[in-house]
């Protein structure tokens, strides 16, 4: 299979690798205007994708008899290394079944089944455990700290979580936090993790307790990056058919790790134009259900989007 095209980046012509340890998923989504049975999904999937433009990816995660041959090939077709997708013949794959209320803003939990995932341990090879880029997707922190004590000497981590594991496992991420280069969560989360509802305040407080580096993502409003070397806002990409908003958060962090990567840069300059490039290809996931917009975009629709929000935020 030939290599996927990826975004050039200057003087850079071979990017360095990205590990991504997440889920992979079979979702069952209902939204106020379509619906979609038994697809692609899960963090892995997504974020692997997002930075398959910008870089080589390498998934970890686990899936169960049930997973199908096309999915699989969806994902290599992009160059993404499935080595580390492991099979469990045993069970089936993690599946998710939400539902979008009107605005898509709210979404409920209708069912879950962790089925093979709830055996998920990730164990690397020795090519996963010097990948310079990784990404922890969200699993449980007690999984992520394990991925980070196999690591040998990643040159960035970014971390991620959910509402489950801030409610059970506060004192477990809060290591993550601290060992992670880039803490990206939603304002949602970074709520419950600072009792602060206001986004700046809140960047501030989880900044002030050992975090380096954080994004605060506000959906529809864009998102802040809180760095030592100063703050960055950054509005979202106007989209006008949004179809299914599953999986922008984690395609968003892929793409910017991917950045990251292709640059071998993370200074505060660099995860700026990492996070318009992030903000670009999310606004692509969200305009079809799984992830089949953001398997086909192109790398010339991409630039663009990165051009149109530049041209947005100029005075």
């Amino acid at each position: 299979m030939s290599t996927p095209r990826r975004i050039k980046i200057k003087d850079r012509p071979s990017p360095d690798n990205v590990l991504v340890v997440g889920s992979v998923a079979y979702d069952s989504i209902v939204t106020p205007h379509e619906s979609g049975e038994k697809i692609l999904g899960g963090s892995a999937s997504y974020a692997c994708l997002a930075a398959s433009y910008f870089a080589p990816p390498h998934i970890v995660g686990v899936v169960g008899h049930d997973f199908r041959d096309r999915d699989r090939k969806k994902l290599a077709k992009r160059g993404i290394d499935l080595s580390g997708l492991q099979t469990d013949e045993t069970g089936r794959t993690f599946a998710w079944r939400g539902r979008y209320h009107e605005n898509y803003n709210r979404r409920d939990t209708e069912d879950l089944q962790l089925n093979v995932f709830e055996r998920f341990n990730p164990t690397l090879s020795a090519a996963q455990r010097a990948t310079p880029y990784v990404m922890l997707g969200n699993i449980r922190p007690e999984l992520q700290l394990s991925v980070l004590d196999q690591l040998d000497a990643p040159k960035f981590i970014v971390a991620d979580t959910i509402d489950i594991w801030i409610e059970t496992k506060r004192e477990l991420f809060a290591q993550v936090m601290r060992r992670a280069d880039l803490l990206v969560v939603n304002d949602t989360e970074s709520a419950k993790l600072t009792g602060e509802t206001n986004v700046i305040i809140a960047g501030r407080h989880l900044r002030a307790h050992g975090c380096r580096t954080v994004i605060i993502k506000k959906g529809e409003h864009g998102s802040v990056l809180f760095h030592e070397d100063g703050l960055f806002s950054l509005p979202a990409f106007p989209v006008t058919e949004l179809r299914d908003p599953t999986g922008a958060g984690d395609s968003f962090a892929g793409a910017l790790l991917g950045y990251i990567a292709a640059t071998g840069k993370s200074d505060f300059a660099t995860l700026r134009q990492a996070m318009l490039y992030g903000t670009a290809v999310a606004s692509l996931t969200v305009e079809a259900f799984s992830t089949d917009r953001l398997a086909k975009a192109g790398c010339s629709e991409i630039k663009a989007r990165r051009k149109q929000l530049l041209q947005m935020t100029k005075a």
